[in-house]
């Protein structure tokens, strides 16, 4: 059962709550980086929900803006949608790629950008964490109100 009130779904405390997850978000990801528990790009998030999907905790699918169109990005995301439903792993849009490069480490020098399109996050000492906590609380409560699949945006 959801506890949000009408207050806390729309105005002031949906923008407080939603700066709180994206806090939330980012020190789920910083904290399962250094443990090896982020994979990072669509083929390589495909390979490891195929190899293992119980060991996923979160699923993470960005774009910025001009990407939206982008068709074969999007039919990557409805079938990455379709199997994380399917074996119940909770899923952010991301909005703000540049931060979430940020918080990933940023392009190296002479390196090949990363594909930041899908994040996952796998299980680790984060299960736990208070911050994932609160992240898989608010997809649980957004799929209560039918949004199966929340826009978070990741302040600069």
């Amino acid at each position: 059962m959801c506890n949000m009130t009408f207050e806390e779904t729309s105005g002031e405390n949906s923008i407080e709550r939603m700066d709180s997850v994206s806090k939330a978000l980012e020190e789920v990801i910083t904290s399962a980086l250094p443990q090896g528990c982020v994979t990072v790009g669509v083929y390589e998030a495909a390979k490891s929900l195929n190899v293992d999907p119980d060991n996923v905790v979160l699923c993470l699918l960005a774009t910025d803006e001009e990407q939206v169109v982008d068709v074969a990005l999007q039919i990557h995301f409805t079938l990455i949608q379709a199997f994380c439903c399917e074996n119940d792993i909770n899923i952010l849009r991301v909005s703000n790629m540049r931060r979430l490069a940020e918080i990933l480490g940023g392009v190296k020098p002479g390196e090949e950008p990363m594909d930041l399109h899908c994040v996952l996050v796998t299980k680790s000492s984060t299960c736990k964490d208070p911050a994932l906590s609160k992240v898989n609380r608010f997809c649980r409560d957004s799929r209560i109100l039918d949004q199966w699949v929340p826009i978070i945006n990741l302040p600069d």
